[in-house]
């Protein structure tokens, strides 16, 4: 009996050594933590249309439960295109509204997402709602031109936003206070068509903290044909601001409203307004 027990027990110190050995046991714990956020996941309903997006931390959990409320502005001009329509959605960061087009309103989405970090999550959600076949992701950032540059991050968190390609500013003209940074290359909304052989869009969503009209600018032969536009000005930035609605005028839109939440009163986001333009004859 002794012997046989003596037996269990060096077979189970056996086991233990290779398990250390083999296995790192100093990281098991760790990968086990990383691996059930990243599988974590969260619903939301908003109207008819039943999501669920991947939730691995604070920031995503919260982006998930201001769902209705961060930008309900966003959502109505969402339900008001056309189904069916091809949607650019620029800076689409983890997906929330690229999966609510493509699921609400059966649009054809070209989801622009640059950041290394955002973009697992954003494929995750496509997937987790069934939508590869209307979803296609862009990794790429657009700007005026094709170049090559650096994208500047303030952030290297699943979710983040902040960042931005090719210059030191950010959302609000300001120095840009970055944490991370890769060189990539960055091609015009005329390049995406011409380039890539992108479907040309019927409306545009963009969000981008601080380059919109840098986009904008290198997009006017593209915006020419769009019916519609949702783009995030931050009016601190003075410039950003003028220069986003001189070429939105020349691409022939027109403003019909701007909008925020009110959850951004008394923020440094208390000027950040999503400017909805149409073509007057969609109006």
């Amino acid at each position: 009996m002794k012997a046989t027990l003596k037996n269990w027990i060096g077979l189970g110190v056996e086991l233990v050594v290779n398990f250390i050995e083999r296995r790192q046991f100093r990281f098991y714990f760790s990968d086990k933590i990383l691996d059930r956020a990243i599988n974590r996941t969260q619903s939301v309903k908003y109207g008819d249309t039943n999501l669920v997006f991947t939730v691995p931390n604070t920031l995503n959990h919260f982006r998930v439960d201001t769902f209705e409320t961060k930008e309900p502005e966003t959502l109505e001009w969402i339900d008001a295109i056309p189904e069916g329509s091809v949607l650019w959605d620029i800076g689409a960061n983890i997906g929330l509204y690229t999966c609510y087009a493509a699921k609400a309103r059966q649009c054809q989405v070209f989801a622009f997402e640059p950041s290394v970090f955002n973009l697992e999550l954003l494929a995750r959600n496509i997937f987790l709602n069934k939508l590869s076949r209307q979803v296609t992701i862009i990794p790429v950032p657009l700007t005026y031109e094709l170049t090559q540059s650096t994208l500047n991050m303030t952030t290297t968190a699943w979710g983040g936003a902040l960042s931005t390609f090719g210059q030191d500013y950010g959302d609000d003209g300001q120095s840009l206070d970055k944490v991370f940074e890769f060189r990539t290359l960055g091609i015009s909304m005329v390049d995406a068509v011409q380039v890539f052989k992108l479907k040309p869009p019927d409306f545009v969503k963009m969000d981008v903290d601080g380059i919109e009209h840098l986009i904008l600018k290198g997009g006017i032969e593209v915006l020419k044909g769009v019916k519609g536009v949702l783009v995030e000005v931050n009016e601190y930035f003075e410039q950003q601001a003028i220069d986003s609605s001189n070429y939105l005028k020349t691409a022939g839109l027109t403003l019909k409203e701007k909008r925020r939440s009110s959850m951004f009163d008394a923020t440094r986001f208390d000027r950040t307004y999503n400017q909805i333009w149409y073509r007057s004859s969609s109006l």
